[in-house]
């Protein structure tokens, strides 16, 4: 960024700390001019030869008197020494800003009490993460801060003009400013950063000691030299953090030793099953680290991501696909093979954000979960009461289905736990799964008007009862059947329309008795999940927007391979052959209780129709696809009684409305529909920018759009795509799309 935001900069403590953000302001041109205070007159004379600082002086007392609002005091000194500089910036002139880069604010905050008797308010504590094992003023970097993160720790009185000011100085350096409460900070880097600088002295201080030791140091591999490097820093800076933050970096020894003990009495008792439920658990939370700071894991708010497609417009599609497994189905995998007794094995299972985030959230239960690789999984189970307790809130991203079903699952056990979820499934309603459950006797609080966080209580006595559903829900009535796995008697739902039923299947494959008649199914508690293998057909939804791509696009014939046919997910296929579409279901087959078959569709000019609402729950997740279709048909489709598809992801009725406005479409909403004047031959399209809201569906449905538009199609907020469909670009451009992610 350009243009000064800070007038003089004075770094006291010209290491590499002070030294590279001396070097970041200057490169950037952020500051007027930058003094460097060092203790040896060497360390100054560096400094300048370098070009780090435009003055240098052993002395703060020698600058105090020229220093004027706007200035920025950055003390980058051992964490001990932060008392005595500033007892020397005891009587600074009004507008100065002082600021440090401690590891440890609660000691600042001593220090800024001991000398001024309250923490002033031009005093804002802050720590960048980052660093390197080399020290002093030659290793001073001007990029060491770009794409890190500066943590501030304001407190209440802290001026928010110059808070402001130290943030802005560290965006100009190039780096990401959060902020956090200093007794937060102090415990979350005592985790993160200074018990693996504990461990690290520790390890090497030991080996140095063995008699073996040059072997071992000569022979050590990659992994020991990577991990050992952190011993290399500065013994004085680390001495001084440990004393400083002490108590919090002892609980961290104690945690870690106490788990660094369970794990040596696995070793030695050979336990298999306890090493590799660490083991999975420590590469998942290390996997999804490594992710994070990419920006890709489910666990970073995924509206912090801006991804963009772009599609050309024209072409047509063909080839043999497979796209990715089920979404429904991999969900409730992963819900009952932890719940069941013995070993699950799954074969198909999507690797996409929702599902992970149900994996993850019962690996936080305490469940051993191996993979997924390429679709494979392994469910080590625990049985229907083997859960434990998590040691935070689940976290469950932008997956309604994970929250609503767990909702069900957790309702039964005998611990507290929250469910969490990102700023889009934070807007979600949820009363409709926790009304029918507190009517079971479970404990749920909500936030506002019923949305998340969920608060389920633990240790409560759920009965089983008959729930009529308002409204046609598989996730309500899948909940509402989980639950009953855990109530005393017998527990029924009745549904007013079909809609799918993988749960009730699935739970008949583990062995759980499920009676169906009609529109109700039930459950009796008290009874028990057997292993067995699972093999999750290709998702219907994902293959619909291939279906309405060949249907659509002349020249096209595709081939969608091991795609589930449930009979209450059959919806799009009636709803594409009553428009016209050329449909072909092959080598029909059953796998594991669910009708799969490979789908051919073949181009064919498609009329408009009137969708019938017993229909509508059996194809709620791909009408967006499904308008696309309906504008490239001949003449008016009408689509009522989904109301539902307004509290989706997004308000998908208005959204699909809104994106096809804008493409040139005469698309009306209506309060549970739409109806929409299609094109017929031609070009249905033109081109423009529109907004998917980040809802997936919405972003692919106008993908597929590209193959009969006149122009550029641009498709904003496609980032959360990966939670259902994570190579949908990928297979689209190899299908024949003309799409770009960027």
């Amino acid at each position: 960024m350009g243009g000064a935001v800070v007038g003089r900069l004075v770094v006291v403590g010209l290491g590499l700390i002070g030294g590279s953000l001396a070097l970041a302001l200057k490169t950037a041109g952020a500051c007027r001019e930058v003094v460097g205070v060092a203790r040896r007159r060497q360390t100054c004379e560096q400094a300048l030869e370098l070009g780090i600082v435009d003055r240098a002086v052993t002395e703060l007392a020698d600058i105090l008197q020229e220093l004027e609002a706007g200035d920025v005091i950055f003390v980058a000194v051992p964490t001990l020494a932060v008392e005595q500089v500033f007892e020397a910036l005891r009587d600074l002139p009004e507008g100065v800003t002082i600021t440090d880069g401690a590891s440890v604010k609660g000691s600042v905050i001593e220090a800024a009490r001991n000398v001024w008797g309250e923490v002033p308010d031009f005093l804002v504590p802050g720590h960048p993460i980052a660093g390197s094992e080399k020290s002093g003023v030659t290793a001073a970097r001007d990029d060491l801060y770009i794409a890190h993160r500066v943590i501030l720790t304001p407190l209440e009185n802290t001026s928010p003009e110059h808070r402001q000011r130290v943030e802005s100085m560290w965006q100009a350096a190039g780096a990401e400013v959060l902020q956090m409460p200093v007794g937060e900070h102090d415990e979350v880097l005592a985790a993160t950063s200074h018990l693996p600088h504990v461990i690290a002295y520790g390890l090497v201080d030991t080996l140095a000691h063995d008699a073996e030791n040059e072997n071992i140091f000569r022979y050590a591999a990659g992994g020991f030299r990577d991990f050992t490097r952190i011993a290399s820093s500065d013994p004085v800076m680390w001495r001084d953090i440990m004393l400083a933050n002490r108590d919090a970096i002892l609980q961290a020894i104690d945690l870690y030793s106490a788990n660094l003990e369970s794990l040596r009495a696995a070793i030695a008792a050979g336990d298999s099953d306890r090493l590799m439920g660490v083991f999975t658990r420590a590469k998942a939370a290390r996997d999804h680290f490594t992710k994070m700071l990419a920006r890709k894991a489910y666990t970073e708010p995924m509206q912090a991501q801006e991804v963009t497609f772009i599609a050309q417009p024209g072409g047509a599609v063909s080839g043999e696909l497979r796209v990715p497994g089920d979404k429904s189905m991999s969900h409730r995998s992963i819900m009952l093979g932890s719940l069941a007794e013995g070993v699950t094995e799954i074969e198909g299972f999507l690797e996409g954000e929702d599902a992970l985030a149900t994996l993850q959230a019962f690996r936080d239960m305490g469940v051993v979960i191996e993979g997924p690789v390429n679709g494979r999984v392994t469910i080590h189970g625990v049985g229907l009461h083997g859960l434990q307790a998590p040691p935070g809130p689940l976290y469950l991203g932008n997956s309604g289905t994970s929250m609503r079903l767990l909702a069900g699952l957790l309702a039964g056990q005998e611990f507290d736990v929250t469910l969490t979820g990102d700023e889009s499934l934070s807007k979600r309603p949820m009363n409709r799964v926790a009304d029918p459950l507190r009517e079971m006797g479970a404990e749920i609080e909500t936030g506002p008007d019923g949305r998340p966080p969920m608060v389920i209580k633990g240790a409560r006595k759920l009965h089983g009862i008959d729930y009529r559903l308002p409204m046609a829900s598989a996730q309500v009535k899948s909940c509402v059947l989980l639950a009953g796995l855990y109530a005393d008697g017998q527990t029924s739902t009745t549904e007013p329309a079909p809609t799918r039923d993988h749960t009730e299947r699935m739970l008949a494959g583990f062995g759980y008795e499920v009676r169906r008649d009609g529109p109700c199914a039930t459950v009796r508690g008290g009874g028990k999940l057997t292993a067995g293998k699972i093999d999750v057909p290709a998702d219907i939804s994902s293959a619909t927007f291939f279906m309405v791509a060949a249907a659509i696009a002349p020249g096209s014939d595709v081939l969608l391979e091991h795609v589930g046919i449930n009979p209450t997910r059959d919806g799009v296929i009636n709803i594409l052959r009553a428009m016209g579409a050329d449909i072909e279901l092959q080598n029909r087959r059953e796998v594991g209780g669910e009708p799969v078959a490979d789908i051919r569709v073949r181009y064919a000019p498609l009329k408009g129709i009137r969708i019938p609402e017993d229909q509508v729950p059996l194809a709620i997740d791909e009408f967006p696809a499904l308008f696309v279709a309906a504008s490239c048909a001949e003449g008016e489709t009408v689509l009522t009684g989904a109301e539902e598809l307004r509290v989706k992801e997004s308000d998908r009725i208005q959204a699909m409305a809104d994106g096809l406005a804008v493409l040139g479409v005469d698309a009306e909403p209506t309060p549970d529909g739409i109806v929409i004047q299609g094109a017929g031959e031609g070009a249905a399209f033109g081109g423009g920018t529109v907004d998917s809201l980040g809802d997936h569906r919405i972003a692919m449905a106008f993908a597929v759009a590209s193959l009969r538009a006149r122009d550029t199609i641009r498709i904003l907020h496609c980032a959360n795509v990966a939670t259902s469909f994570p190579n949908f670009a990928e297979l689209a451009m190899r299908a024949g799309l003309k799409l770009q992610a960027a």
